[in-house]
């Protein structure tokens, strides 16, 4: 399962990125848990200069903009692919 954060105050750009990823999620039949940061704290946390920022499996992939649909199943893709990897290694 992967873990998909969207870091934002929750403006309108924060609120269409959490959409996006909402959207691919469902669309790839995909198990991930979306969770919203609010909290200045916890967004200064990931050392990003400004919001949204997208952040799947504690990796920041996305920051200052709105990526598109296929930015985000490029990202969501590319998650999976090291989540399975890291299984292989688990397993050898």
């Amino acid at each position: 399962m992967l873990t998909i954060k969207v870091l934002g105050s929750g403006c309108a750009n924060c609120k269409r990125v959490e959409q996006i990823v909402h959207k691919v999620v469902e669309e790839m039949s995909v198990e991930a848990e979306v969770i919203k940061v609010t909290e200045y704290p916890d967004i200064m946390a990931y050392n990003i200069m400004s919001t949204p920022g997208l952040v799947i499996n504690e990796k920041v992939v996305s920051t200052g903009r709105i990526p598109s649909p296929a930015e985000v199943t490029s990202f969501v893709t590319q998650a999976l692919t090291m989540v399975e990897l890291d299984m292989l290694k688990r397993q050898s």
